[in-house]
């Protein structure tokens, strides 16, 4: 596209103007807060050259949607290019192959090539950004193509004075289309040709906007690259455990009886394969095994569970029994772990052949399988700390929103050029990931200060979840076969829990990379962000449920087990998205599902054995001030403790009475110095400001390791994977204390509002009840009897798993 212009970056209003946004030194990974003029905030108002008196008066008035109120309002020209009729012949055999070039200054547009039609239909719109309006004068040409080079011919054209374009703003009805008669070069009236086009002037919240041609897009991208530039809304596909067990077979045959028979059971759906123990002692015909597993499967279930008993010939050598096919809708569903149990099935093997194309035999060889699809288990595709959905597969069981998380992608700053060495700076878009729903903003071609303006809505179930945005370089524009990767420019992650509700959140939040060279900052992202709570008892109700549906509890998956799952989860994830138009690449997908964070790095580690010794911090600090007591250093503080302590002990029942209420005052007077602002990427906490080169290679190593020693692989391979679970065990530690720090530090300033408030509660509960009747209630309830317990997860445990911790903001 001819004559592209930079975005400005973004600027800040003060009282005397507009001035840059600072970036002092020591603020080079911090939030930066702004202020723009959001209709959120503020009415806004825009001044369009071209525009008529009533136009303007109209656009004054910031007519803009409510529901692109966390963006700033962006004007667009936009030409609804519908059709053509009884256009004339321009070449001696009759023929015409039309299209439409539609040119304002110069931004030029073009609709496809339709050959030989005299009536061609294209329904295509072209956006024009208002910034970047150099004339008065719409232009619009239909031209046959010539196929031999010579040049274009026009055809008919037609002109439209801006300041005659009438101004829509949704939720008003599209504007309807008219016909007009084509003119000559001189301006004359053609006999011949008409063309049905709309030209109207309207803002992002238009329909037509994330299907339109945009010039700031498009015009350098080839019509094959257009389509990956657009803005969508994906949706993951959804994931449902299968649980399958395979308990015993009957009247095995064997391909050879002179060797004893040693059968197990290979199980198959689509791309995860799993395989059982041999069953029984060699050579019995009626093997056991009852082993389960557990896969993931798809909707609408079109993949069916391969059963295959093979018999172990040698190493690495199996031969098959028997197998059969068995579709998804055989298994039967589970919502809840209340139903009745599901009971073991017989099916008759077919005898295997070497021809797909024939029919496998039933003979009388069968085996006993128990199958279930457990929708009552949420399926993991990201990690439980910084996760962004939590509800069941099943419909039934989901309890209602509780808010509405709106986010304003409005620009970012200060990008690095991506393909400088192909002579181009940045080709960003973003992605943001928030439960099953993902967004992908249009691609701003050439620029390293791209401004989006984008809005986008999520249904919120449960507030201790996160957002995850990023920011991608694409590289589709360029590309021949589309096989190129997009390259991730940085990471964005918000907790819900540390937002206040009602309040729109305006920062730039840094980008950052972590690559062998080390740390770089890559950008900065502006966004706004709004919690909006509609259902306060079930948000604070929200506090006291479990994490996890109760399916997690009641029917445990062991660790090991989950984080196959997980593998397999974000591989149909990445496959069905990668399948969409435009696609979701894989590279993207995994990116954003922080696929591999649970390898073994030393960075972590560090980043998490610092999180466990800062929580000590506060032991150290109460060890000081009672050495500080001990010895009589302020003789006045001195005795008042001793006075204090003489009170307890002449009263016990003053002393919990008087540590919840001590907690209550810490609430309060640390209210005064809660965050802000949202938290963000912390680069010292994750150890990645003074990392060692060396560190640095060995966290982005392949794994298995590309050392050449094979002995140095072995023992480096063992070394990380025992590594990975020594860091795990290490972060879980960290989040558990760091959990406790959050209850009166008003990080989540919903949990600790309840906090408080219950610690008055039980403080005037315990002041009024004496001390030995709460003392034998206690004793009795925790030696009460099993069958008055549950196996659900108490309430204040379910409250403690809700708490944030630092586990979202590591890098």
């Amino acid at each position: 596209m001819k004559g592209a212009m930079q975005p400005r970056p973004f600027m800040m209003h003060g009282p005397g103007g507009p001035m840059p946004a600072p970036m002092p030194p020591h603020q080079q990974f911090g939030l930066v807060e702004t202020r723009p003029p959001l209709a959120a905030m503020q009415r806004p108002r825009f001044n369009i050259p071209g525009l008529n008196p009533s136009a303007a008066a109209a656009n004054a008035a910031g007519k803009i949607s409510s529901t692109y109120d966390l963006v700033e309002s962006m004007r667009f020209l936009y030409v609804h290019v519908v059709k053509a009729r009884d256009l004339p012949a321009v070449s001696p055999t009759g023929s015409i192959d039309p299209f439409v070039e539609v040119k304002l200054g110069n931004f030029k547009g073009h609709t496809a090539v339709l050959p030989g039609s005299h009536s061609p239909s294209w329904h295509q719109v072209f956006a024009f950004s208002a910034n970047n309006i150099q004339s008065h004068l719409l232009e619009v040409a239909v031209k046959a193509k010539d196929l031999a080079g010579a040049g274009d011919d026009l055809v008919g054209r037609m002109a439209f004075d801006l300041a005659e374009v009438p101004v829509r703003v949704p939720p008003d009805s599209p504007l309807a289309p008219q016909w007009y008669r084509l003119e000559g070069k001189r301006g004359e009236k053609l006999h011949r040709g008409e063309i049905m086009l709309s030209v109207w002037l309207g803002t992002q919240a238009d329909e037509a906007f994330p299907e339109a041609w945009h010039s700031d897009a498009h015009g350098a991208a080839s019509p094959a690259a257009v389509s990956s530039t657009r803005a969508k809304v994906y949706f993951s596909p959804k994931l449902v455990y299968l649980r399958v067990a395979a308990i015993g077979a009957q009247d095995l045959v064997p391909h050879d009886t002179s060797r004893p028979m040693n059968a197990s059971v290979k199980l198959q759906l689509a791309g995860q394969v799993r395989r059982t123990r041999p069953g029984g002692p060699p050579g019995t015909p009626n093997p056991m095994w009852n082993e389960e597993f557990m896969f993931v499967a798809s909707e609408p279930f079109d993949e069916p569970l391969f059963i295959t008993v093979e018999d172990r010939v040698g190493p690495g050598r199996d031969e098959p029994l028997g197998r059969i096919v068995l579709p998804l809708n055989v298994a039967m569903p589970r919502h809840d772990h209340y139903g009745k149990p599901v009971e073991p099935r017989w099916f008759s093997l077919g005898r295997p052949s070497d021809d797909p194309d024939k029919k496998e035999g039933k003979f009388a060889s069968k085996i006993q399988i128990r199958m279930s699809l457990d929708f009552g288990y949420h399926v993991l595709d990201e990690s439980t700390y910084y996760s962004s959905d939590l509800q069941p597969s099943s419909k039934h069981t989901r309890k209602p929103s509780i808010g509405i998380l709106e986010v304003g992608v409005l620009g970012a700053r200060n990008l690095i050029p991506m393909k400088a060495k192909d002579g181009r700076s940045t080709d960003a878009y973003c992605v943001a990931k928030y439960g099953p729903k993902w967004v992908r903003t249009r691609t701003i071609l050439n620029t390293l200060n791209p401004q989006w303006n984008e809005q986008y809505t999520w249904e919120v179930f449960d507030p201790c979840t996160v957002i995850t945005v990023v920011v991608f370089d694409n590289s589709q524009i360029a590309s021949k076969n589309g096989d190129a990767r997009d390259e991730h420019i940085g990471k964005v992650r918000i907790r819900l829990s540390t937002l206040e509700t009602d309040r729109v959140y305006t920062h730039f939040y840094p980008l950052l990379a972590l690559k062998p060279s080390g740390l770089k900052k890559t950008g900065e992202l502006h966004l706004a962000v709004r919690f909006t709570c509609t259902a306060w008892v079930n948000m604070i109700a929200m506090y006291g449920r479990p994490l996890l549906p109760k399916m997690h509890y009641s029917q445990p998956i062991s660790v090991m087990q989950l984080d196959y799952l997980r593998h397999q989860a974000t591989q149909i994830v990445s496959a069905r998205l990668s399948r969409a138009e435009p696609p979701l690449r894989r590279e993207v997908v995994e990116y954003t599902l922080d696929v591999g964070s649970h390898m073994f790095s030393l960075r972590r580690s560090k980043a998490n054995f610092y999180r466990i010794t800062s929580l000590f911090y506060g032991c150290a600090a109460m060890a000081k001030w009672y050495d500080g007591i001990r010895s009589w250093r302020n003789p006045i503080t001195t005795m008042l403790v001793h006075m204090l302590f003489l009170i307890l002990i002449c009263y016990p029942e003053l002393i919990l009475p008087t540590i919840f209420l001590y907690m209550f005052m810490i609430g309060l007077w640390n209210y005064r110095f809660r965050s802000r602002h949202p938290p963000h990427m912390d680069t010292k906490l994750s150890q990645a400001e003074f990392t060692h080169p060396d560190e640095l290679d060995e966290e982005f190593d392949t794994f298995p390791t590309n050392r050449p020693a094979d002995i140095v692989r072995l023992r480096y391979d063992r070394l990380r994977s025992v590594g990975g679970r020594v860091q795990t065990v290490v972060g879980d530690l960290a989040t558990q204390g760091e959990r406790a720090h959050a209850l009166l530090s008003w990080r989540d300033p919903r949990a600790t509002a309840i906090f408080i408030f219950l610690s008055l509660v039980v403080a005037i509960v315990l002041y009024v009840t004496p001390f030995q009747v709460l003392m034998v209630i206690t004793m009795l309830y925790l030696l009460r009897h099993p069958r008055f317990r549950s196996r659900m997860p108490s309430v204040p445990f379910n409250f403690y798993r809700r708490l944030p911790a630092k586990s979202d903001l590591l890098i």
